[in-house]
C-alpha cells in the first residue's frame, strides 16, 4: 500500500552568493558564537550543512536524546543559524520540521561596524589579488578558530 504522507524529504537548500556580515559587537554574532561554541551545537550545526534532516534523524545519529536534540536546534533555530524548510511525517503520522543551514553563508568580522568601511576597503583589494573563493575560505578558517577558541576557555 502507498503511503499518503511523505515520511522522508528531499529538500536542498541553495546558498546564496552574498553572505551576512556579523561583527564581533553585534548581539547577533555573540549568540551565534554561543551556540557554536557547545560541541552538541556544534555537531548538529555541521550535520545540517551537510544535509537536511528532522530532529529524530539527528538524534538517532548523533546518539542524543529527542529532548536534548531538540533544545540545541531552538538554540541554533534563535542564532539564526538553521531554519526549518520542509515538513515530513513520521511511520506514526506525527507532522515532523526538517531542518537545514540557512541560506545566507555568514562571515564574521573581528572588529565593530565601526571598521565597516576599512573592512570593505580590505577586502575589496584582496578580492582584486587572490580571488573571493579564497576570501570566503580565509574568514569561514577565522569563524573555526574563533568557535575553536572560545569553545577551549
Amino acid at each position: 500500500m502507498a503511503r499518503l504522507l511523505p515520511t522522508g524529504s528531499d529538500t536542498t537548500v541553495e546558498r546564496t552568493d552574498d553572505p551576512a556580515v556579523l561583527y564581533v559587537d553585534d548581539r547577533r554574532t555573540r549568540e551565534m558564537i554561543s551556540v557554536l561554541a557547545v560541541d552538541t551545537g556544534y555537531d548538529i550545526f555541521q550535520l545540517l550543512n551537510r544535509r537536511t534532516a528532522t530532529a529524530s534523524e539527528i538524534a538517532a545519529e548523533m546518539d542524543l536524546s529527542i529532548q536534548n536534540t531538540s533544545y540545541h536546534l531552538k538554540k541554533l533555530e534563535a542564532a539564526e543559524l538553521i531554519s526549518v524548510v520542509d515538513t515530513c511525517y513520521s511511520e506514526k503520522g506525527r507532522e515532523m520540521a526538517v531542518y537545514a543551514v540557512t541560506r545566507d553563508p555568514k562571515v564574521v568580522v573581528l572588529g565593530t561596524e565601526a571598521d565597516q568601511q576599512t573592512l570593505r576597503k580590505a577586502f575589496a583589494r584582496m578580492a582584486g589579488v587572490i580571488g573571493v573563493p579564497a576570501i570566503l575560505i580565509a574568514a569561514w578558517e577565522s569563524v573555526a578558530n574563533v568557535a575553536t577558541r572560545v569553545q577551549e576557555h
